[in-house]
């Protein structure tokens, strides 16, 4: 299934899956090129907004958490694009640690960490699953919702290595995202292969620095294909040394919302667009959607009321918000159903794997749908992305997929010049 694309704007996007389909072949040999240059990421995902005149990732995870919403047909291509990670890395590897989040009573999660499980032991790997909860002393079971259980096991640490009892890996696989900083027990670690590594958790990362890489790749993309950059890349912005508690920062914030609408404002003017623009501020660091509120006038950050304030101080672990990114919003258009919905591509290595729709009824199509709190169904994608149908319309389903295929590898790549540009001095 793919959702009903609700605008009357749908030729502008057509007109870009088109391109795509239509420059196939040129899109993969220049992605080709770009992998003999850059080492892709273990693994991410990509949120997507896709409006009809634009298609762009929103945010890009590398500690994905939605293996159980793929469709279970896509099993393979996991597999064997684990496999290529593997063996780049690791190529005698035998045995593998996951180190999972603290996340023991969300059920869902935990079934995302079995199915990766899974997906590594099909690969030919002995994978057990070590907790950093300080709780947990002995091997213990958990039993999960869909028939399945995983054990969960203390970890332990000699001098520069990391396993359990009895297990020494050769690879340590990070589901983690170390919102809360980065533990002792994973410093240090200089003989074995830490995935992905320690400045990709949000302990170190920025959105804004991810942004600023994808902005070069979208660039330089956009040049080989000759397209508009602007198609497949969200204009942001940055304000440090923000305290919502205090407002402290504001100033910087309503101006720089200010400047990214009336470019915003410029672009749907060429295009033709009748949409309220608007833009997305959110914390620099950290995901869960939490520390997130749309605008569309720069009166509305400025003498935020408590509660609002309170909202965005905070992220995941409780970490104070100090920094903040302002991206420009894109609309989604796509909806199943009622419920508005926004695709979620998911890679291993440098392969699309597969992904889903996250559907959201309770939410409107400029909102964000990674809401805590509220309910949203996921919907496999029926076919994966990387098998483009020329014969078909350019919005059937292998095409659209493509498109998204296209632009989440893209915002891989830019990962993966992130992590090159914020690695740590040897």
């Amino acid at each position: 299934m793919v959702p009903h694309l609700t605008t009357a704007l749908t030729g502008p996007l057509l007109d870009l899956e088109k391109r795509f389909l239509d420059d196939s072949t040129r899109i993969e040999q220049w992605l080709r090129g770009q992998w003999q240059e850059h080492t892709p990421p273990f693994y991410g995902s990509v949120d997507l907004r896709n409006n009809g005149f634009k298609l762009a990732p929103v945010d890009t995870n590398l500690f994905p958490g939605g293996f159980n919403n793929l469709n279970p047909a896509f099993l393979p291509l996991c597999v064997h694009a684990t496999m290529s990670a593997i063996e780049k890395i690791c190529p005698d590897a035998r045995n593998l640690l996951l180190i999972p989040e603290n996340h023991t009573r969300n059920q869902f999660y935990l079934m995302n960490v079995a199915q990766l499980a899974t997906i590594l032991r099909q690969t030919g790997l002995n994978v057990r699953i070590g907790t950093l909860l300080p709780e947990i002393t002995a091997p213990t079971t958990i039993e999960l919702p869909n028939g399945h259980s995983l054990v969960l096991e203390p970890l332990v640490r000699t001098q520069y290595r990391l396993g359990l009892k009895d297990f020494d890996p050769c690879a340590i696989l990070l589901n983690n995202d170390l919102s809360a900083g980065v533990p002792e027990i994973l410093k240090g670690l200089n003989e074995q292969f830490l995935l992905p590594p320690l400045h990709a958790g949000w302990a170190v990362r920025r959105k804004s620095q991810h942004f600023a890489a994808y902005d070069q790749v979208a660039t330089d993309f956009a040049a080989h294909l000759g397209l508009d950059p602007w198609r497949i890349n969200p204009y942001f912005a940055v304000c440090n040394q923000i305290n919502f508690h205090d407002r402290q920062g504001e100033d910087c914030l309503a101006g720089q919302v200010d400047f990214l609408l009336a470019r915003i404002r410029e672009k749907y003017k060429e295009y033709g667009v009748t949409e309220t623009p608007y833009v997305v501020v959110k914390a620099d660091a950290g995901t869960y959607g939490m520390g997130v509120m749309t605008v569309k006038d720069a009166s509305e950050v400025t003498g935020l009321n408590r509660k609002q304030r309170n909202k965005m101080s905070v992220v995941k672990e409780g970490l104070e918000v100090s920094e903040v990114i302002i991206q420009e919003g894109v609309h989604t258009f796509e909806s199943i159903n009622d419920g508005v919905a926004e695709p979620v591509v998911y890679m291993i290595d440098r392969y699309v794997v597969g992904g889903f729709y996250r559907v959201h009824s309770g939410r409107a199509k400029d909102e964000n749908l990674n809401a805590p709190g509220m309910h949203f169904e996921p919907l496999a994608f029926e076919t994966c992305c990387n098998q483009p149908e020329h014969a078909l319309a350019p919005d059937a389903p292998p095409n659209r997929f493509y498109a998204y295929g296209v632009v989440a590898r893209l915002a891989l790549l830019a990962a993966s010049v992130e992590l090159e540009n914020t690695a740590p001095a040897e």
